[in-house]
């Protein structure tokens, strides 16, 4: 299965960033960590060994993955795109909550760099399925957790 992943520019440079950090770094600490391991003797019932492996193996498995992520990254820089106006990915939409008035404002990203506390939301969340496609001016119903929320879509950016 060989699909393209969407990421920002920004969160390709982050999984960049990642990858160099396991690859120049994490790694040769696990392997002199594995070495100091093995000269303590007797590896059957060497604790440190066994939790050293444990970390290379998750090390190894995670830069696979954001090698297979990088090579199937479709990178998409918000400020290059010529949407009309429409809700994409990348973009940034200011909505407004019907019911209480509250103003929020997220940008949709992919899902590696989803983070609530920055206003960056999966291309896959509720909300973000809702909005893909709309324009400034539209209302969107949400299914919440709470129930069915609306929303206005006050602006739409490519930042």
């Amino acid at each position: 299965m060989n699909t393209t992943v969407p990421l920002t520019k920004f969160g390709a440079q982050l999984l960049k960033e990642e990858l160099h950090q396991l690859k120049t770094q994490e790694r040769k600490k696990v392997i002199e960590a594995i070495a100091e391991a093995r000269s303590h003797g007797d590896l059957s019932e060497n604790a440190e060994y066994d939790a050293a492996k444990e970390r290379q193996a998750f090390i190894e498995g995670r830069i696979a993955e954001l090698e297979a992520k990088l090579g199937s990254a479709q990178i998409i820089d918000p400020s290059t795109l010529d949407a009309e106006g429409r809700v994409v990915f990348a973009s940034t939409v200011a909505l407004e909550d019907l019911e209480n008035g509250q103003k929020v404002t997220y940008q949709i990203v992919g899902i590696d760099e989803a983070d609530l506390k920055v206003a960056k939301i999966s291309v896959t969340s509720p909300i973000a399925r809702a909005l893909i496609g709309k324009y400034a001016g539209d209302v969107v119903e949400v299914q919440a957790p709470s129930g069915p929320r609306e929303y206005e879509i006050l602006e739409v950016r490519y930042i």
